[in-house]
């Protein structure tokens, strides 16, 4: 009753054909069949002229009602379904509830951004697949009828579907599926070289026709610069998970390219070898044995029987070449597979694992073998990220979390959980403590993140719990490492990115950041985690089947951009500011070439970094030589 003749005739209008004649995204058309509806209303009887043209001359109004997504977020919206679905049943759907996530949607948005630019810039390296459909236009001459054609296909990530109705040697005419007509020149197209393998594309263009044909469903994306360019939809996945080192709080997660293309989130369920990526756990559970930066290690060939592994195993560098002995330091600069297999065979397989679970990793989820020092336990993306927040923190393990409050509709708070309590002596961080606290109507103190979870997604039975919950969770981190190991290790991390394999990441200007590039067997998963004191981020690009990425797709080209590309956005205005040295080490002068004390007049003499009482001893000592080091209670006795 508090419609008008209008509305209601524009209401009657919608069943014939709903998709396409909507009010909000095609309003003319609506309008039109709006007009039809009230004509024949007014020839039938049922309205006098009068009110016919008063309605006709009402504007159309219509606007979208439902909860407007203030960023891009369906994974995490996602993993809040599922966890409020844990904590409060059946309610979560019916009880008006709000939740407010860790997620800064600054930084949502960047991270967003550089998984969907990264993939692209990935595809596109590799060629253009083709069209991902072709149609015959014979009779297909009005913008309805290519909209019929188009309605099966949605923009995705920025891509919008589009239908070349003419193409020449110079141009195309591409009529997009919001209504627009677009012009492709050749040098919009200049990098679709027909894909052949992940090793090889054909020759480069040299004319429109040569990639597409009045017909084609292709892809485009309007850039920055105004100008619209041909597009594809990679089949390459990646995640990206970024979190604060110190709180645990998630601050951007993106699960793949597109949530609805596909909703497994590799973030928390995809589980990849790291690769390299995971060395520097092994070196912080060298350091912990004795070892020291300066530690030689000798990079040679080495050939193991290993009942474990079922097989004879001989393992190389990526460059197939051996350095002979090498100081740790440099060894983790440049990554050396031979080094960090001898480094685990000297600390033991058993300590190792033991000393790594520190990290938040499950010990049962480390390989009982010596591949564990090449990254060959499958691990996710988050759990990659949560390990490398020790080294970031000064050794504390944190507890990743993307909640912060649940409100009831009345503005109750039921549900809150803090930040983690960082101390020496804390209880068990794997149990988190559970407080039940008198609660009262709250407003919020801004407005939280707005996410459309939805009821689809990752399927999650449901245990009524007893009651809604009124309670605090608190999680303690506890002392993982010390933070004189987690600066030794950091410090070599710093190095990757200054001269190592990471050295691209200097180009985000920055003295702070540390990390660690990881790439698999035959390039099929590429990684980079990388921090500072803000922040800890963990990038993975590969194929859901495993696929390899392409020979020259190591962490560092495949991966590392996308790191970059995020952290320049979200270390926009932070300090940059270099870790401080911890009480407990000091600095010497040390042989580059043997790794051992020099004097105070030697030139060639550089500065490193050791625990104090672990000074590697001077050449006089009789312990000059080097050798590799024998299983036994000193491994690194012998340098």
């Amino acid at each position: 009753g508090q419609l008008s003749l209008a509305q209601c005739a524009m209401i009657a209008a919608l069943p014939k054909a709903p998709s396409r004649i909507n009010p909000i995204t095609s309003p003319e058309r609506a309008v039109e069949r709006r007009d039809y509806v009230l004509g024949r209303m007014l020839e039938l009887g049922y309205i006098e002229q009068a009110e016919f043209d008063r309605a006709i001359r009402e504007a159309d109004r219509a606007y979208y009602h439902g909860a407007i997504a203030e960023i891009s977020a369906p994974y995490v919206a996602e993993m809040v379904r599922v966890q409020a679905l844990r904590l409060l049943g059946s309610k979560a759907y019916t009880g008006g509830y709000r939740v407010v996530t860790t997620i800064d949607s600054r930084l949502q948005g960047a991270a967003n951004l550089a998984v969907s630019n990264g993939l692209e810039e990935y595809d596109q390296r590799h060629g253009y697949r083709g069209a991902e459909d072709h149609v015959d236009l014979t009779g297909k001459t009005s913008t309805e009828d290519w909209l019929d054609v188009l309605s099966p296909y949605r923009p995705v990530s920025g891509l919008e579907p589009g239908l070349v109705i003419e193409a020449e040697d110079d141009i195309a005419l591409v009529f997009l599926r919001n209504g627009q007509t677009i012009a492709l020149a050749l040098e919009d197209m200049q990098w679709a070289a027909p894909f052949i393998d992940r090793d090889r594309k054909g020759r480069a263009p040299e004319k429109v026709t040569d990639i597409m044909a009045p017909g084609d469903v292709v892809r485009a994306r309007l850039h920055n610069d105004g100008q619209w360019r041909l597009g594809q939809l990679p089949e390459v996945e990646a995640a990206l998970v970024s979190l604060d080192p110190h709180s645990g709080d998630i601050v951007a997660l993106v699960g793949g390219y597109d949530f609805a293309r596909s909703k497994y989130n590799r973030v928390t369920q995809g589980r990849r070898q790291p690769g390299s990526s995971f060395k520097p756990f092994v070196y912080s559970a060298a350091l912990e044995k004795g070892a020291n930066v300066a530690t030689l290690i000798n990079d040679a060939p080495i050939v193991f029987e290993d009942a474990e592994l079922e097989r004879t195993w001989k393992p190389e560098n990526f460059s197939e070449t051996f350095y002979g002995p090498t100081r740790l330091r440099e060894a983790m600069v440049n990554s050396r597979n031979l080094v960090s297999i001898r480094l685990l065979q000297n600390v033991g397989i058993s300590y190792a694992r033991e000393y790594i679970s520190q990290f938040g990793f499950e010990q049962d989820e480390l390989p009982a073998n010596l591949s564990m020092a090449l990254g060959s336990a499958t691990l996710t993306p988050l759990s990659m990220a949560r390990g490398y927040a020790v080294f970031a923190s000064g050794g504390y393990l944190v507890t990743p979390q993307y909640i912060r409050t649940i409100t009831d509709m009345t503005g109750k708070r039921v549900y809150e959980s803090r930040p983690s309590i960082i101390c020496d002596d804390c209880p068990e961080e794997s149990e988190a403590v559970t407080e039940t606290v008198v609660t009262e109507k709250i407003e919020p103190e801004f407005r939280p993140l707005s996410i459309d979870a939805g009821s689809e997604g990752v399927s999650s039975s449901i245990e009524e719990p007893e009651s809604v919950p009124n309670q605090v969770e608190i999680h303690f981190a506890s002392q993982a490492i010390t933070p004189q190991n987690a600066y030794l290790v950091r410090s070599m991390m710093m190095d990757v990115i200054r001269r190592g394999t990471g050295r691209r990441a200097m180009e985000l200007g920055r003295n702070d950041l540390a990390g660690k590039t990881g790439t698999t067997n035959e390039q099929r998963d590429a990684w980079f985690s990388g921090y500072n004191d803000h922040l800890v981020t963990s990038v993975w690009v590969g194929f859901d089947n495993h696929e390899p990425l392409g020979r020259r797709e190591l962490g560092g080209r495949a991966a590392l951009p996308v790191w970059m590309e995020f952290m320049a956005a979200a270390l926009e205005g932070v300090e940059d500011k270099p870790p401080a040295m911890p009480e407990g080490l000091a600095r010497a002068r040390i042989d580059p070439e043997t790794g051992l004390l020099t004097r105070l007049d030697d030139n060639d003499a550089i500065m490193e970094i050791f625990e104090a009482g672990r000074l590697p001893p001077m050449p006089e000592s009789g312990q000059g030589e080097i050798e590799d080091a024998p299983l036994e209670e000193d491994p690194y006795q012998i340098y």
